[in-house]
């Protein structure tokens, strides 16, 4: 359990865009993927059971790009506690030489999946990704 987790993505033939890179939709679909693999990964059984998170904005800053068949490795943070509902992430996505290619920060709000409404993230369930 921590404040980060990591992934490989490898770009498909069907991730590649008119202009020969990853689409920009992708980018998010991966933003999308990795942090509901931390959440899966490193939530108590009961809180993942119990709570889903939707975005609710994504500030992303593009530098870069890959073709079908490059891989990036995805780094999601968390990198301070809760507001209420709401968490933020923070993602990077860089190449095989290290280079930043997509740096994202995404907020996501918690839904209690009972009553389908926004609920504070308590502490409990928050403790598990912000420890080092």
């Amino acid at each position: 359990m921590s404040r980060s987790f990591a992934h490989t993505f490898t770009a498909l033939p069907e991730h590649i865009d008119e202009n020969g890179h990853v689409n920009n939709i992708v980018w998010v679909r991966w933003m999308e993927e990795i942090a509901t693999a931390h959440w899966l990964a490193d939530a108590r059984p009961q809180d993942a059971q119990a709570y889903v998170w939707l975005v609710t904005r994504h500030e992303i800053d593009y530098r870069g790009n890959v073709a079908a068949g490059e891989s990036v490795e995805a780094l999601t943070e968390i990198r301070e506690g809760p507001s209420g509902a709401r968490f933020d992430r923070h993602v990077s996505f860089r190449d095989s030489q290290g280079r930043e290619l997509v740096r994202a920060k995404t907020t996501w709000a918690m839904i209690d999946k009972a009553t389908g409404r926004l609920t504070r993230v308590p502490a409990e369930v928050a403790a598990p990704f912000l420890r080092d």
